[in-house]
């Protein structure tokens, strides 16, 4: 017992100087990097004092005049596209605010009126994106899109509701190149009709390669989170895909649409005939800005080589929905991370069960932590039975630990003989000593599937409750002046320790359940693990550690329930004298286990007496 406490201690002064030396080490380099920059800040003074002060005025006109020669020699036939300035329209409906620019007939940005981020400001995407495609101006020249100035007519209104812009540009032979945009009311999408007179001369052998640059900018609370949540989705060959860890995919199959993905929106380039093929490749942040990642798509599109070319497309800037994409294209709706790849088996779970039961909830409760409650307590319902088996499970354990404890002192160290009378013991008493592990078993599918569903629900987004500001991210009742590695981060977070503490109180109830243990690893394994859940909790949805909390105070609640007033341990006792009279039959896995510890005995018996021998 005295080396099993020297054990305890250790780890524990282990553990504060593992603390002392992470908090030492930050301060450290935070010092060193405050240094650092005003080393450069000092060479950065002495470097502008060397240089020749440039009259600014003169600099700009140079610059201007370069601008314009350029823009003139790329618009070739197309004079007027290299005419003007930069100006912007305004379409919006009831959802969001799409700002259009003539430099290219292109989306600008999008404001989502009903969303926020976390300073409250407007969510805005699109912001630093840009969508264009090569055409022949001239003889041997050529130019992209996205570097000429369209001529915007005036907006429109249609008998539906909808909104139209149009932009052009038009060369002297009648080559004219049209961008017609459609906002309906109520909807994330924006219709693209792209319009080509005289295609024959301005495409090459009837390819459009469509160029798609886009970068991401932080929405949520957490960039580093974000970025981790963040990704490329697409739609090839009428299956679903995405690229996360990956950097790059080349498309061998047609193309319906590219998504580059946030945590909880999306902005969606969809080609209504598809495109033939293409390349993306992606790059996520990895500095501690509050840019995510960067997008570079290129798509192919083959149309016919006539004079004549419809092309219709379609934007979509939007919430990462499920019902919202489901209605959008074929398979968007799978950009929403109900389970994929080794976790795929939870998508099921999520689809039929747990999201239909969170929207039921959610209908008539305006709470979204409420919501969860009741969720929790659905899936603890369900699983009732199977936990009721295993606390029965658990009490037969108990009755039998007197026995135990009787048969650990008879057989001393020797662990082998003692775990042939053991499993002898449980087969007499029909006990099944792995009966206990259910509940744990059926945590596993469980968590997986909140854990993909509590982090795509764009409704637990800035949802309040109890201390927590947003249920779709972690909460804050302490920042800390450092970061603690392994992912604890530089807060803490109360329902993580609800969570943890709840998690502690079921493993030292567990272990008055079960057999006594001389080995000190397996004696305190069930406390290592709630330990361990302090670093994997932290940084999750509170509605997550929230779920958590619930489901081990109902554990709790079930385990003092049943014990206390359902079990009748002497009832228990009974059965088990009825069960040991009665002849037993042993299953060929109890014949082979029990062969294999003979064999295990009867080795060591003879190595013990080699050693005493010597």
């Amino acid at each position: 017992m005295k080396t099993d406490k020297n054990t305890v201690i250790g780890f524990v002064l282990l553990g504060v100087l593992f603390f002392l030396y992470f908090w030492y080490s930050n301060k450290q380099q935070t010092a060193v990097l405050e240094l650092k920059k005003k080393q450069e800040d000092s060479l950065a003074r002495v470097q502008a004092s060397k240089v020749v002060p440039v009259d600014s005025t003169t600099a700009r006109l140079d610059s201007l005049k370069r601008d314009s020669a350029s823009r003139v020699a790329i618009a070739g036939d197309f004079t007027t596209a290299a005419l003007g300035s930069e100006s912007l329209v305004v379409l919006e409906n009831k959802l969001m605010k799409v700002t259009f620019t003539n430099k290219g007939g292109q989306v600008k940005q999008v404001a989502l009126k009903n969303y926020t981020r976390p300073d409250k400001q407007i969510v805005v995407l699109a912001d630093d994106s840009q969508i264009g495609y090569a055409i022949n101006t001239g003889t041997n020249r050529s130019a992209n899109t996205t570097d000429l100035l369209f001529t915007a007519d005036a907006p429109s209104r249609n008998s539906d509701g909808s909104q139209t812009i149009r932009f052009h540009i038009t060369s002297p032979s009648g080559e004219t190149v049209a961008h017609t945009y459609t906002l309906r009311e109520d909807d994330y999408k924006v219709d693209w009709q792209l319009q080509l007179q005289g295609a024959d001369r301005l495409l090459s052998q009837g390819l459009l390669n469509f160029q798609w640059k886009s970068e991401t900018h932080q929405l949520e609370r957490s960039a580093e989170y974000e970025r981790q949540m963040s990704n490329i989705c697409f739609s090839e060959g009428g299956e679903f895909d995405y690229i996360s860890a990956k950097t790059d995919h080349t498309f061998e199959k047609p193309v319906q649409w590219v998504s580059v993905v946030q945590q909880f929106f999306n902005s969606t380039l969809i080609a209504k005939n598809g495109f033939n093929g293409g390349q993306v490749k992606w790059q996520r942040m990895t500095d501690s800005s509050h840019r995510l990642a960067k997008t570079e798509a290129s798509l192919q599109m083959k149309v016919p080589v006539t004079a004549s070319v419809d092309v219709p497309l379609q934007l979509y800037y939007g919430p990462s929905d499920y019902a919202i994409l489901k209605k959008q294209a074929p398979e968007m709706d799978r950009i929403v991370n109900l389970g994929r790849d080794m976790y795929s088996f939870v998508r099921p779970i999520n689809k039929f069960v747990i999201m239909p039961v969170f929207d039921f909830f959610a209908s008539f409760v305006t709470n979204y932590g409420w919501v969860v409650l009741l969720l929790t307590l659905f899936i603890r319902l369900v699983t009732s039975p199977l936990t009721y088996s295993s606390y029965l499970s658990g009490a037969k354990m108990k009755v039998l630990r007197p026995e135990l404890d009787v048969l650990k002192q008879k057989f001393g160290s020797d662990q082998q003989g003692f775990a042939m009378e053991q499993m002898k013991l449980f087969r007499e008493a029909g006990v099944n000593p792995l009966g206990g592990c259910i509940p744990a078993l059926l945590q596993i599918p469980i968590f997986f599937a909140l854990y993909s569903f509590f982090n795509s629900n764009i409704a637990l987004r800035g949802q309040s409750f109890l201390w927590s500001h947003d249920l779709s991210s972690y909460d804050v009742i302490a920042k800390l002046p450092f970061s603690i590695p392994l992912g604890f981060g530089d807060h803490i977070s109360l329902f993580t320790i609800t969570a943890v503490v709840t998690s502690f109180l079921i493993s030292i109830y567990n272990m008055s359940m079960t057999p006594t243990q001389d080995n000190p690893m397996l004696k305190y394994m069930p406390y290592i693990f709630p330990f361990m859940l302090l670093f994997i909790f932290n940084r999750l949805p509170s509605a997550l550690t929230w779920y958590y909390t619930v489901s081990n105070l109902v554990t709790l609640g079930l385990q003092f329930v049943i014990q206390r007033y359902i079990i009748n341990h002497d009832k228990i006792l009974a059965k088990i004298e009825e069960k040991r009279k009665a002849p037993k039959s042993k299953s060929k896995w109890q014949t082979r286990y029990e062969q294999m510890m003979e064999s295990q005995k009867k080795l060591q018996d003879l190595k013990d007496k080699n050693q005493k021998r010597k």
